[in-house]
């Protein structure tokens, strides 16, 4: 095969040797695709992110025989910035002649006359600098050389009609499904890793000491495989005894030593936080020779533009922040800010969220939407979930995008005003997640935080160590009361409340909803703690009139006095509970909820009563409406119905409420327990008297006191 190749406007076309098909690991799939697209066509683009290998893949592909091509014409760009006009037709035409072109010979009449009528495919290679001039060359030599097959690796598509577009992805990084193989990312890394501390270990033997983590490393690291499987041998100067082999675990390698096991766990984090960007993933593996893989993988965890390599020819890849500049160059000003702007959010976001954060400053609303589009060609953007329809588009931040727009956002001095509003954001997000449970659309409400939780999780964790967050993030967590106590989220939000009240005033409302809610969430591990928040609750609740927090101190009262075994007491602080909140009173049980775990406290000594306090909490108005406090009522009818012995009645309401909960939304403390009592029912147990911890968001359960019981005082100020 014929090739001709030139690198930007280099007087002397290079040798062009296809690539080495070593580098390529995990893309056989994508090679064969890019082959079948070739054949069958005469235009195709591979695209993708920076890094992720698209000039690699598209080297070998057309390197390898058997296409309908003999001879190659290869022009790979090296500049940054935009080119000059003709600059492009100028390196093909020296690409055929193998000299510089005059002026009035670099044109496309000229590169027509030059180009065969068959059997040529032209290789344009990291096209984003001359865009531009790219679509125009490419639709006028296929309309004037018909027979011309034309590969494009590019971070946009050119955007022409007979366009095929090959969309590189990253390599995965989790296990394969088909072989017990290393995920390829992971292959990657360790490959590269074993040749850069061979390298390493070769200058520096006689300075490195024997305990140094990095020798081991370098000793563990497997050694490179050949295509067929088979690991190449490694000169060894005296046969050494072989470690004890780790068999446990899915991740274990059949050829790993138990030892270096951490290692490898450290550098499946290092290639999931790189998201498996090849090319990042080589410039980490060249960090080996400095700092252990844990080490590393901590530092990249925080940020990764710092990446850096002396190796790479051309300048843009010797480190990860000049790969992903070079496409910050090529953006106008106002992507640009928005690139900026943008880094601010930790997970996907919505296009009008974006509006909300990034217009102002020299950005109009209307442009936000387009200027988004723009960066999801560039790949800066990911979109996560199909454009169009009724949803409006939905985008993700590549995480080497996000961490160098945090830079230039920094160096803008806009990045406390972005952290502000996304701290906004992230409480009207709560706010409206709480009027949805409120309001009856308890589903919709658990998919929004769902969908906004990387958000939400980003502002808490950040309002920790920023005082002035440290009120909206509190508001927030309050908000999600029932993502915290319905669902498995206790300890996460009571994390966050007894962290944030400190810094929080302590007369304000917030603050008593905050340790009302610190209360709930701990009165199964923490009673004590929890009657000593009840206590500071309970003065502004009264003062304020608030009888849904008095109800609800009530409530949180009966769980611990459950918890302790005292289900008289229990009871007693139940009924209160449910005479005192109001019906559709938000942020905490409702009446049915408090009626619901009356009736499974009383089942321990009334089971008549607890039966009758069932049916109430069943037909207490407004729980038709309340899916969470009807599933509840639901649960302590099955619960007394098993626990009097009526076990196929408790068995039909059981299956009936477990049929109309959504199995795509996680499992609620309710559905967790209906299902243990379900089994409970199928294995002849008697009703258990630790299930409600699951319903109540209580610790382990004690048995039920007997003789004299603690009389149900109210808290005093």
């Amino acid at each position: 095969m014929n090739v001709w190749k030139c690198v930007g406007s280099s007087a002397v076309p290079p040798v062009y040797d296809g690539g080495s098909a070593d580098a390529l690991i995990g893309r056989e799939r994508e090679v064969a695709a890019l082959r079948a697209l070739l054949t069958g066509h005469h235009l195709v683009t591979v695209t993708g992110r920076p890094g992720v290998g698209k000039s690699r893949l598209a080297a070998e592909a057309a390197a390898r025989t058997g296409g309908p091509w003999r001879r190659v014409v290869h022009v790979s760009w090296q500049g940054s910035g935009p080119g000059e006009p003709g600059a492009l037709t100028a390196a093909v035409s020296q690409a055929l002649t193998g000299r510089r072109p005059h002026r009035r010979e670099a044109d496309i009449a000229a590169l027509v006359r030059q180009l065969p009528e068959t059997g040529v495919l032209l290789f344009l290679d990291d096209v984003d600098p001359v865009h531009r001039e790219c679509m125009g060359l490419v639709q006028r030599l296929l309309v004037a050389v018909p027979g011309l097959r034309v590969l494009v690796t590019s971070r946009r598509v050119l955007g022409l009609g007979e366009e095929q577009v090959l969309h590189l992805p990253p390599l995965a990084t989790g296990p394969l499904t088909t072989a017990p193989d290393r995920a390829p990312a992971v292959e990657l890394f360790l490959r590269r890793a074993r040749t850069v501390l061979d390298d390493a270990l070769t200058t520096a033997t006689a300075t490195t000491t024997p305990g140094d983590p990095r020798t081991a490393t370098a000793k563990l690291l497997p050694a490179p495989a050949h295509p067929d499987g088979q690991p190449q041998p490694q000169p060894q100067p005296q046969p050494q005894p072989q470690p004890q082999l780790e068999t446990a675990g899915p991740q274990a390698h059949p050829s790993e030593p138990r030892a270096h096991l951490a290692d490898l766990r450290a550098v499946e984090a290092i290639c999931r936080t790189l998201e498996g960007v090849p090319h990042a993933i080589e410039l980490a593996a060249e960090q080996m020779a400095r700092q252990p893989a844990e080490e590393l993988a901590d530092l990249l965890e925080s940020h990764q533009c710092w990446l850096s390599s002396d190796r790479p020819v051309l300048r843009r890849h010797r480190s990860l922040r000049d790969a992903v500049g070079a496409s910050y160059a090529l953006c106008e000003r106002e992507a640009r800010i928005v690139w900026g702007r943008a880094s601010a959010f930790a997970g996907p976001f919505n296009e009008s969220t974006a509006v909300f954060l990034c217009a102002g400053g020299g950005v109009e609303p209307y442009q936000v939407p387009s200027l988004l589009a723009q960066l999801a060609a560039f790949h800066v953007l990911e979109p996560v979930r199909d454009p169009g329809g009724l949803r409006q588009p939905r985008y993700r931040m590549t995480r080497a995008a996000r961490d160098f727009g945090a830079e230039r956002l920094r160096e803008a001095g806009e990045c406390e005003v972005a952290l502000e509003r996304r701290a906004a954001h992230c409480r009207q997000i709560a706010a409206v997640a709480e009027n949805l449970w409120a309001s009856g659309c308890q589903d919709q409400a658990v998919r929004l935080v769902q969908e906004e939780r990387a958000e939400l999780t980003s502002m808490l964790r950040q309002a920790l160590c920023r005082p002035d967050q440290a009120e909206t993030a509190l508001e927030t967590v309050v908000s999600l009361w029932f993502w915290w106590a319905v669902f498995d989220h206790g300890e996460e939000g009571r994390s966050y409340l007894l962290r944030l009240l400190p810094l929080c005033p302590t007369d304000s409302d917030t603050g008593m909803r905050g340790r009302l809610l610190a209360a709930w969430l701990g009165a199964g591990c923490d009673p004590q703690g929890a009657r000593a928040l009840l206590g500071r609750a309970w003065p502004a609740a009264v003062l304020a009139g608030d009888d849904a927090a008095v109800g609800h101190i009530a409530h949180v009262q009966g769980l611990i006095a459950l918890h302790e075994g005292d289900h008289r007491a229990a009871a007693e602080h139940f009924e209160e509970a449910a005479r005192t909140i109001p019906d559709h009173a938000s942020g905490g049980p409702s009446p049915a909820v408090s009626l619901a775990a009356r009736a499974v406290a009383q089942a321990a000594f009334a089971p008549a009563a607890a039966r009758r306090t069932a049916r109430r909490a069943l037909t207490r108005r407004g729980a038709r409406d309340d899916a969470w406090a009807a599933l509840v009522a639901r649960y302590a009818k099955a619960f007394v119905d098993h626990h009097q012995g009526r076990d196929a009645g408790a068995r039909n309401r059981a299956g009936r409420a477990l049929a109309t909960l959504d199995g795509a939304l996680p499992a609620s403390h309710v559905g967790v327990a209906l299902r243990a009592l379900v089994a409970d029912i199928e294995s002849g147990t008697k009703g258990r008297p630790h299930l409600p911890q699951t319903l109540l968001h209580t610790g382990p359960l004690r048995p039920a006191r007997t003789g004299t019981r603690r009389p149900v005082t109210p808290l005093a100020p």
